[in-house]
Parts: C-alpha cells; structure tokens; sequence
C-alpha cells in the first residue's frame, strides 16, 4: 500500500494579500471540510510550487501575480495531500473574479478579523504567522 502524498501530486496554495486583505476562494464542491480556502490547485509535471501558485492563481481568479517565496509544507490534516503555500506579490494585476466557474462560486478579498470565520479550524502556522504580519488587526 502507498500513502496517498505519492499517489498525487502536491498541491500549491497562493497567498494573496492586497491592501490590507487576503485572498480566498469558495469551490464548487467541498474538500471534506475545506470550503474557503486559497487559491490551489495541483503541480504540474516541471513546475515549481511557486509556479504552479501562479498559474492556479490566473486560472482560478484571473489574477496575475509573482511568487514572493515559500511559506512552508506539510500534508494537510483535513485531505492528507501533500500542500505547498507559496506568499505572492501584492502588486497583483487585474480584479479577482471566478475565472473557473466550474470549480469555484465566488472569491472574496478578507481581513485579519476574518479568516476565523472563512476558516475555522485554523490556518497553517506559518500562514497565520505571515498574515500576521502583513494584515492590520
């Protein structure tokens, strides 16, 4: 038997911050529990997490952003997939809209006081600990 982090390719997750918000996303169906959550979406054979951040991040949202650097890694608790999430550029061009209507409803553009609400059994630690430090609170 393998585990299920060999079986699938990683998945990358871009942390968008601008202006004083972040940015998160709603799917269309439900990851066990995760339904807000940041733009992701698997890596592709050659790319990088910081590449793959930035092409989900247009194709998702239409977007276009740069990798700033890697926040960290770990298999997620709630999918038990391998997760990458990568800090991109808040000088982010374009309005975020649903660019995917067939994997997401809406996106929405949160403060600090917020993610409590849209994720509410907390984010990674050094997601939470950068979002510290880049959103008023």
């Amino acid at each position: 038997m393998t585990d299920s982090t060999t079986e699938q390719p990683g998945i990358s997750a871009a942390i968008v911050v601008r202006e004083g918000r972040v940015l998160m996303v709603r799917r269309r169906v439900k990851e066990g529990e995760l339904s807000w959550q940041f733009p992701a979406g698997g890596i592709e054979a050659g790319e990088t997490p910081e590449q793959a951040a930035v092409r989900e991040t247009f194709e998702e949202t239409g977007l276009t952003v740069d990798a700033v650097k890697l926040l960290g890694e770990r298999v997620h608790p709630k999918t038990g997939r391998l997760m990458y999430y990568v800090a991109c550029s808040t000088g982010v061009e374009g309005e975020a809209r649903v660019a995917d209507a067939d994997e997401l409803a809406e996106v929405a553009w949160i403060t600090h006081g917020e993610i409590a609400d849209y994720v509410p059994y907390g984010l990674f630690e050094p997601v939470q600990e950068y979002l510290d430090g880049e959103l008023p609170h």
